[in-house]
């Protein structure tokens, strides 16, 4: 990934270092401590992740023909500065606390050793990885403090703030505490166990609820969480599922759960919850999604919300 993206930098940093190599600073050795000074949100610790992006991008930190004509193309840049990028290999040595460490505010978490020019060049790309993905690490650990034990997954793809921001901030969220991601990619780089349900695309693509729920439940009989909120969740989506449930047990198998996305959850879970323990399937999760966050989950509890699984999308990954 690291490999192509030698120019994620500010340009300042680029003149900084060719000031560095013209001056004869190259051999000058200098200390870089990544820390910061206040926790967002009035929070009382962060979590730090990110720390293997950037042992990824130092160790693949090369410029390549294009990044180097780009550079010349400027204007403003020396050969003698492009010709120490074209060599350019990190020489230094890092220290670091380990991903997942609780930490605060003012202490060290990255320690840079390096001679000056090197230290200075991959300073942007430290802040931007680490600040990042410490951000969404400690969200996705707040949100499992207030789920109380509860299992809490990612499903913050759709809403990310595009392609690489999606990777990493599963990546992130998991090194906080959720148990899966909805985010297949992320799954398959990083082994994060992928979770997911369907939409309401799948319920209204069929003429009746029941049609769409028995559909899915035939071609995942073993892992059937079904949808129940398209239409009336109460009055149409939880009795469907029932009544598909009881199909797949008289073929053998149970259904995993169903999934609410909107309304009143506090309520709707109660409801949904007694209405699964009376038609005989107390086993069957209720997972809730809709814009939730730390302080609605928590809401949610102290409401008695009976919440088997929450998803959490939006608020987790553009915290």
């Amino acid at each position: 990934m690291w490999s192509k993206w030698a120019l994620l930098t500010d340009l300042y940093q680029l003149t900084m270092v060719g000031g560095y190599v013209q001056e004869g600073k190259k051999e000058q050795w200098a200390n870089f401590d990544y820390f910061f000074r206040s926790i967002p949100d009035n929070g009382g610790y962060c979590i730090l992740a990110g720390l293997a992006d950037v042992i990824d991008y130092i160790q693949n930190l090369r410029f390549n023909g294009e990044d180097l004509s780009y550079l010349e193309g400027l204007g403003i840049f020396s050969k003698g500065f492009l010709t120490y990028l074209k060599n350019f290999k990190f020489t230094g040595d890092l220290w670091a606390i380990p991903e997942g460490t609780v930490v605060f505010p003012h202490e060290p978490l990255i320690r840079v050793t390096a001679p000056l020019p090197e230290a200075q060049l991959i300073e942007t790309t430290i802040l931007n990885v680490m600040n990042f993905q410490t951000l969404i690490a400690t969200k996705a650990a707040r949100v499992l403090w207030a789920a109380q034990g509860d299992p809490v997954v990612d499903f913050g793809l759709r809403r990310a703030h595009g392609p690489d921001g999606a990777l990493m901030a599963s990546r992130a969220a998991y090194i906080g505490g959720v148990e899966g991601t909805s985010n297949v990619l992320a799954g398959r780089l990083y082994g994060i166990p992928v979770r997911g349900t369907h939409a309401h695309s799948w319920v209204e693509s069929f003429p009746k609820e029941v049609e769409a729920f028995q559909a899915y439940a035939q071609v995942y009989p073993d892992t059937c969480v079904l949808l129940v909120d398209t239409y009336d969740t109460l009055h149409s989506g939880v009795p469907n599922a029932i009544k598909v449930a009881r199909e797949l047990r008289e073929k053998g198998h149970e259904i995993h759960g169903i999934r609410l996305d909107s309304g009143d959850l506090a309520y709707l879970s109660k409801e949904a919850r007694r209405m699964l323990d009376e038609a005989g399937f107390p086993d069957a999760t209720i997972v809730a999604s809709s814009d939730l966050d730390e302080w609605i989950v928590e809401s949610l509890k102290r409401q008695g919300a009976r919440v088997g699984t929450w998803g959490v999308g939006t608020r987790l990954v553009t915290s």
